[in-house]
């Protein structure tokens, strides 16, 4: 039997041509059911609420799904069967992200007094370096299937450079929208790729607000917002580190993950990823915890999981973790279910919990991450410390970004051990010997 992952009532809906987006059959609400056929909608006609993927995906063995997996490419496209694009996407120009390493941190939990096994999913080897390069590559399907000749979003810069990359290769124009406030790394690497780059003097909730405004305007026909009427296509790109997370821990579950939280879709997408594949019968059905991840000045979901609240009360973002600064999470009340369903938690740290966090991880296992990896591994140590993660079981910690796009983050107190003259004494003397 088909696996059919939401609701099943239908809608009409003649605006769009159909399209065949692999197992892909329709777009459903995650709040009443309707479901509508395939286009660029990201709101429920009946409710308002969000929209998502519906899929019939493959039958049969497990075991031949598995091989089948496994003979792919070393990218995202190895779970094409599981995702809504074309059958021939590993033919077409992109990126070609994922499969980034899952680092076993033994070092690291020796710092952190985790007797079990803890890993790092270390998405910084992307081809934009982050995590987004899977978000994009699927929205960027979607935005050929509806004949978009614009890719654009609303970023807190990640996801800039990767629509700009994404688009330059798929030889789509790009135009996105940043707080005007950014890293300038992040800046710098959005604009390289040569499309329209636009600074919006607000939070990256203005920048979102406006892009909403855009895509109603006669100035954004012929336009796909990757993060707005593409949300529902390129939010999957996030389970596919679900997939990989277990195929690289031999097909099993882990039994703990800590996971950031922006808008909140990176890990509801994690959940769904994960319960594909105990419905296919690719993983053994076992219990799992998931825990996010914020920063203390930007923590709408960790004050309210901690709370006890079903509503996300919007803050001003005050961080230096930009990437995760979403005053007004989208997925939040989404996120606080799958906490508290799987048995996990929201928390948060300071900035200077994630500051240390970084270089904690950077000179324990090599990897240098950006600030949301600092809140992951920050949030982790401090989970460990209140009793709420078990340092016996299998964690996976994710990091979703490289370092070098948050260098501000660090460079106040990282730099030489010491500056001394080019001589064996002057060595000696500064105690490096």
């Amino acid at each position: 039997m088909a696996v059919n992952t939401v609701a099943s009532t239908t809608a009409s809906d003649s605006a769009h041509p159909r399209v065949s987006l692999g197992p892909a059959v329709a777009l459903s609400c995650r709040e009443c059911g309707e479901r509508i056929p395939l286009g660029p909608h990201f709101a429920c006609t009946a409710c308002f609420g969000p929209l998502e993927i519906a899929y019939e995906l493959p039958e049969g063995d497990p075991e031949a799904l598995r091989a089948r997996i496994e003979a792919g490419p070393d990218n995202i496209w190895r779970y094409a069967p599981l995702l809504p694009v074309p059958a021939d996407v590993a033919a077409k120009p992109n990126l070609n992200p994922g499969f980034t390493k899952l680092v076993r941190a033994d070092r690291l939990a020796a710092e952190l007094g985790v007797t079990g096994e803890l890993h790092v999913k270390d998405d910084s080897g992307n081809p934009t370096h982050s995590f987004k390069d899977r978000v994009v590559a699927i929205a960027v399907e979607a935005a050929r299937a509806f004949g978009f000749t614009t890719l654009s979003c609303s970023s807190t810069g990640n996801l800039a450079g990767a629509v700009g990359a994404a688009a330059a290769r798929a030889g789509l124009r790009s135009c996105v929208f940043i707080p005007h406030d950014l890293e300038q790394g992040k800046v710098v690497m959005a604009a390289v790729y040569g499309g329209d780059l636009v600074g919006i003097e607000g939070t990256y909730d203005d920048v979102n607000r406006f892009c909403s405004e855009l895509i109603g305007d006669p100035a954004g026909e012929g336009w796909g917002f990757v993060n707005v009427n593409l949300r529902p296509y390129y939010a999957e790109g996030s389970k596919t580190l679900a997939y990989e997370i277990c195929e690289q821990l031999g097909w099993r579950l882990p039994d703990q993950l800590v996971v950031p939280i922006a808008s909140g879709s990176q890990l509801t997408k994690i959940d769904k990823g994960l319960r594909e594949l105990i419905a296919l019968g690719l993983v053994e059905d076992r219990p799992y915890k998931i825990f996010g991840a914020q920063a203390e000045g930007c923590s709408p979901v960790s004050q309210a999981f901690k709370g006890g609240h079903d509503v996300v009360r919007p803050v001003r973002p005050d961080t230096i973790a930009k990437s995760l600064a979403i005053g007004n999470p989208a997925d939040g009340p989404y996120v606080l279910d799958i906490a508290r369903r799987t048995g996990g938690a929201v928390e948060d740290v300071t900035d200077a919990q994630v500051v240390d966090a970084i270089k904690l991880l950077a000179r324990t296992e090599g990897v240098f991450a950006e600030t949301a990896g600092g809140v992951t591994v920050g949030v982790t140590r401090k989970l460990i410390e209140d009793g709420l993660l078990d340092p016996t079981l299998t964690t996976v910690v994710l990091n979703t970004g490289d370092g070098l796009k948050t260098l501000d983050a660090v460079a106040p107190t990282t730099g030489p051990s010491a500056v001394i003259r080019p001589s064996l004494d002057a060595f000696r003397a500064a105690g490096l010997a």
